[in-house]
C-alpha cells in the first residue's frame, strides 16, 4: 500500500513509544485519513494489531521489509 496522508517514523523506539506517538499523530488527523507508521521494534507487530482491534483505527495493511515494519492505519 502506497497511498497515505501522513507518515510517522518511529524507527529506533521501543514499546510503548511507537504506539504513543501514533496516538498523538492520529489525534491531529481527520477521520478517514491514512497513517503510515514505520517501526523497528519487533514487538510493534503485536502492539499495532492490538491497538487496531480497539476500534478507533483500522489496520489496512502491514508488511515487513528487512528490519522495518510498516503499518497503514485508517482513522475512524
Amino acid at each position: 500500500m502506497r497511498d497515505f496522508d501522513v507518515e510517522l517514523d518511529t524507527s529506533g523506539l521501543n514499546c510503548p513509544l511507537p504506539i504513543l506517538k501514533t496516538k498523538v499523530t492520529l489525534l491531529r488527523m481527520q477521520s478517514g485519513q491514512v497513517l503510515h507508521v514505520i517501526a523497528t521494534d519487533p514487538a510493534s507487530v503485536i502492539d499495532f494489531r492490538a491497538f487496531a482491534s480497539q476500534g478507533q483505527t483500522e489496520l489496512l495493511d502491514y508488511r515487513q521489509e528487512q528490519s522495518e515494519y510498516h503499518f497503514f492505519l485508517k482513522k475512524s
